[in-house]
């Protein structure tokens, strides 16, 4: 039976922006880059702005598909060594955004958490967001981060600091030649 939050009904959104952003932060952690967050939220607005009208959805709806897309990655590795996702991503996932609280109001972590459980299961994140109401804007870096965490999370067990970004970038380049 079909849900309303299947990921064949969700739009993909602008991934490559949401991905060049996702990396941007990646390398200037990894590289313990001197910007700072306001340097880095700055570049992230200017990114959006110059996408026109509706770019900043297009963007949430692209770090959604590729929240999606690191879940279904996840789930298939951890299914590999008879693990449940849900069990060995989110209790850390949660943990970590509790302790980003300048960054991160406590009152969005249940929303991400859900949004991942949500990815983990099948369901698009987008999709499954939206029967609760508009995105706030108090939930933006709790997103971006939460996308953010998986990308180094997918990092850490393949121990390559760029597995998780290659691997969006690759299936970006294969559906952009499928198109």
């Amino acid at each position: 039976m079909s849900s309303s939050c299947d990921p064949q009904y969700a739009p993909a959104g602008d991934v490559g922006a949401a991905l060049m952003m996702i990396d941007s932060r990646l390398k200037s952690i990894r590289d313990g880059s001197t910007a700072s967050d306001l340097e880095q939220r700055a570049l992230t607005e200017q990114v959006v702005a110059s996408l026109g009208p509706g770019g900043a959805e297009e963007v949430l709806d692209g770090t959604c598909t590729i929240i999606y897309m690191f879940m279904t990655w996840l789930r298939q590795a951890h299914e590999a060594e008879d693990k449940d996702v849900i069990e060995y991503v989110v209790p850390t996932l949660v943990a970590t955004l509790r302790r980003m609280p300048r960054s991160i109001r406590p009152e969005a972590i249940p929303t991400m958490a859900g949004l991942v459980v949500a990815a983990g299961t099948g369901l698009s994140p987008n999709l499954w967001r939206r029967q609760y109401g508009d995105w706030t804007e108090e939930e933006m870096n709790p997103l971006e981060a939460t996308a953010f965490l998986l990308a180094e999370h997918i990092n850490r067990i393949t121990d390559d600091p760029d597995f998780a970004t290659r691997t969006i970038a690759s299936a970006l380049s294969l559906a952009e030649e499928g198109a």
